[in-house]
């Protein structure tokens, strides 16, 4: 006869097999919040384990990139899930993991990066850039939002006893803030092995108004410097103020002809080519929640751009968006001089069926039309002589197009219907504001992209005191458990 000893060991175990299959039964959103509720401060501890290590996307010779790299590859082994490496020369690693479904017909992936912006840790404010800290009900620390807080999600929903009906993918990034330069190197070098029928990019946040987003497209960016020529040296601005052209003027009537005061673009034929939207489109557009006067009171605007449009309408037209000007100093620096040179930073944010370099052209041909003579190099004096007026418009960073994917595909009412069976309704859009890497994915796999974030969107990713929300955290996880059961 068993001892009494034995029989509670007996008891406990039949408790644990009866709960693990409770937790079976249940829709994997439900399973995947009662499995987190139980084991909250392991999650938490993991992630704060992650954030702790650097990531700036530029580092790579350090060996802070390489130790992100690991500890996720460590993180699938202890899961029982194998990962690997895929590298080409001088690129951070893509972390590659593949969860095999016996008997399934449909793969899916999905796409986090695991790199981050720099950092200034003079301007953190709550804590050290990767010293993570959970204050109130939010976790402080670079890519607590941006990009770490998917990977933990997806950790947690697979320990939480998911069950794909599909094989899953995970493809890992580790150079997405510095532009992705050689992703798709490792695309066409790992192609048959990325092959997938949809792409899932966890990254960017929620909707404004806390309701789960998914975006079936993210705009495309392109960055350039246009930089205006006076003297060759500065002048007193008394001897020559009324006499020597002035660069920083000259600026800025220069900028003024490109956009009105109500955002609108003024450089002729700068859109021409965008792919308007569809009726569906369109119509989720309009169902989205309407936030504009929320935001205006966060942000402490009296007005806003675009003539009253929603601003899901509005992120569907490209933007030239001025960054930053620079040209000599100001308040107490200042001096009473006419400068040398002035330089104004701008970025384009293009939208799907408009080309980049297409773009940037139709910015240089108006900078012509206003009179300039184009460089792409700091001009000799020689130059400086000989016309009038010259501007320089560096060689423009990287940049990528927009992506967008339909909405009524079978996939992509799939998505819509794994995440509104844990999350209730979605905001649906055509196009995340924010951009992604995406179109040479779209280039090379031709497979459908669509976006679904998990992070707050006043998070501060790409600034000071970036956070995530831990009821983000924990949203995440049930969002991502019903992605891969799916």
């Amino acid at each position: 006869m068993p001892t009494k000893s034995r029989c509670r060991s007996l008891w406990r175990i039949a408790a644990s097999f009866s709960f693990a299959a409770c937790l079976l039964a249940q829709p994997p959103g439900e399973a995947a919040r009662a499995w987190r509720v139980k084991n909250e401060k392991a999650i938490v501890a993991e992630f704060l384990d992650f954030l702790a290590i650097p990531n700036v996307a530029r580092d790579i010779e350090r060996p802070f990139i390489a130790r992100n790299a690991d500890w996720i590859v460590a993180a699938f082994a202890k899961r029982g899930i194998q990962a690997r490496k895929l590298t080409v020369d001088k690129a951070p690693p893509v972390i590659f993991a593949e969860w095999k479904t016996p008997g399934a017909t449909e793969t899916i992936m999905f796409y986090v990066h695991y790199d981050g912006q720099p950092v200034d840790p003079s301007k953190w404010t709550v804590t050290e850039p990767f010293t993570p800290k959970v204050v109130g009900d939010r976790i402080y620390a670079r890519s607590a939002s941006d990009d770490k807080a998917p990977i933990i999600a997806l950790l947690a929903a697979i320990d939480a006893g998911v069950k794909p009906k599909a094989n899953i993918k995970f493809f890992f990034e580790g150079e997405e803030e510095a532009g992705s330069a050689r992703v798709g190197e490792i695309i066409r070098k790992c192609k048959p092995l990325l092959d997938a029928d949809v792409w899932l990019f966890c990254d960017g946040p929620v909707h404004q108004s806390r309701r789960q987003l998914i975006a079936f497209g993210a705009r495309g960016s392109i960055g350039f410097d246009l930089t205006i020529y006076g003297p060759n040296r500065e002048l007193h601005s008394g001897h020559y103020g009324n006499w020597a052209p002035n660069p920083a003027q000259m600026l800025m009537t220069l900028v003024a002809s490109m956009r009105n005061d109500d955002g609108l673009t003024l450089i002729d034929g700068f859109g021409d080519g965008a792919m308007p939207l569809s009726a569906l489109e369109k119509q989720a557009v309009a169902d989205a929640p309407d936030i504009g006067a929320e935001l205006m009171r966060e942000l402490s605007l009296g007005r806003t751009l675009g003539d009253g449009e929603k601003i899901e309408m509005l992120v569907n037209r490209p933007l030239l968006n001025l960054r930053g000007v620079s040209s000599r100093a100001v308040g107490r620096a200042a001096r009473n001089i006419v400068p040398s040179t002035a330089t104004a930073s701008f970025d384009i944010r293009l939208v799907k069926g408009l080309d980049g370099r297409v773009a940037l052209e139709r910015v240089i041909k108006h900078v012509r039309g206003r009179g300039y003579h184009v460089v792409d190099k700091d001009p000799d004096a020689a130059t400086l002589r000989a016309h009038p007026k010259v501007a320089k418009i560096s060689s423009a960073e990287g940049g990528y197009n927009a992506v967008r994917a339909s909405m009524d595909l079978p996939i992509s009412k799939k998505v819509i219907d794994a995440v509104e069976s844990v999350r209730g309704p979605a905001v649906k859009v055509p196009t995340m504001g924010g951009s992604l890497p995406m179109a040479v994915f779209e280039e090379l796999l031709q497979r459908p992209l669509i976006i679904v974030p998990i992070a707050n969107h006043d998070n501060n990713q790409h600034s000071h005191d970036e956070n995530i929300r831990i009821q983000n955290l924990w949203d995440g996880i049930e969002t991502m458990a019903a992605l891969l059961a799916m």
